[in-house]
This record gives C-alpha cells, sequence and structure tokens, in this order.
C-alpha cells in the first residue's frame, strides 16, 4: 500500500514536534520556520503553522461523541496496546479512552482518541482481524 500525505495546521511547532516525535514515536523529516513533516507510521504527515479552526465538530460512531475532522493510524493489535500505555503513562488526555467496539464479532476493533497540543485529533485503532478493516468479513 503506498504511504499517503497529510498536511495539518498546528500552533506552536515545538510543541508539536514533541508530541510527534517525543510521545507518539514518529521520526521527523525536513522542516522550515512555518513547517515539519514526520514519519507517522510509515506515512508523510507535515505540521503548518496556521489559525485554530473557531469549533470542533462531532459525530456519532457506534453509540459515542467522536470528533469529525481526525485522522490516525491503524496497527497491529499488541502496539496499539502499548501505545495507548505510552499515552496513559505520560498523563496525556483521552479525547475517547481505550475500549473494544464490536467485541466478539468479525469487526472487533480497538480504539481510542488523543489530540496533540494544537487540538488536532488522531485516533489510533486496531483490528482483531485484518480482513475487516474494509469491510470484509463484517456480517
Amino acid at each position: 500500500m503506498p504511504p499517503f500525505h497529510l498536511a495539518f495546521r498546528v500552533d506552536d511547532l515545538e510543541t508539536t514536534r514533541a508530541f510527534y516525535v517525543g510521545l507518539l514515536g514518529c521520526g521527523q523529516g525536513r522542516e522550515a520556520a512555518n513547517w515539519i513533516d514526520f514519519d507517522f507510521f510509515g506515512h508523510q504527515i507535515s505540521a503548518h503553522l496556521g489559525p485554530r479552526p473557531a469549533e470542533v465538530l462531532m459525530t456519532r460512531v457506534d453509540g459515542e461523541e467522536v470528533p469529525l475532522c481526525h485522522f490516525g493510524a491503524v496497527l497491529d493489535w499488541d502496539d496499539w496496546g502499548r501505545l495507548g500505555e505510552r499515552i496513559d503513562a505520560a498523563a496525556a488526555s483521552f479525547v475517547v479512552a481505550p475500549h473494544v467496539r464490536f467485541r466478539d464479532e468479525p469487526a472487533e476493533q480497538g480504539t481510542f482518541f488523543v489530540a496533540d497540543p494544537s487540538g488536532n485529533v488522531l485516533e489510533f485503532k486496531a483490528f482483531r482481524h485484518k480482513v475487516a478493516m474494509f469491510g470484509e468479513g463484517r456480517p
């Protein structure tokens, strides 16, 4: 699968670097005075300085409110658990705490949401059965 590229806005480059490199373990790529590239689990994301949006829009997924605008990564089950533990140990606040959706169904998945220092929301998830990622195996 080819890597994707995502550009997103941030308030401050140093706190962004500390979050993505220090907490999430991303590699850092090129940078300039107003942006930084990161290796986000094999994908290129670019943090650009810019104005903060006026409001955070929410939507309902599986009966819970989640931020409508978010991005993230699908990890292996064990890596997902370790990242959640690392974020929890760092006393970072979860937007949605780690939990399992669709338990004991073909689409069983672990998920959690965390916000970076600029308020960008990231979702990390893992599928018990990888074929369910795009709907295969779901009744």
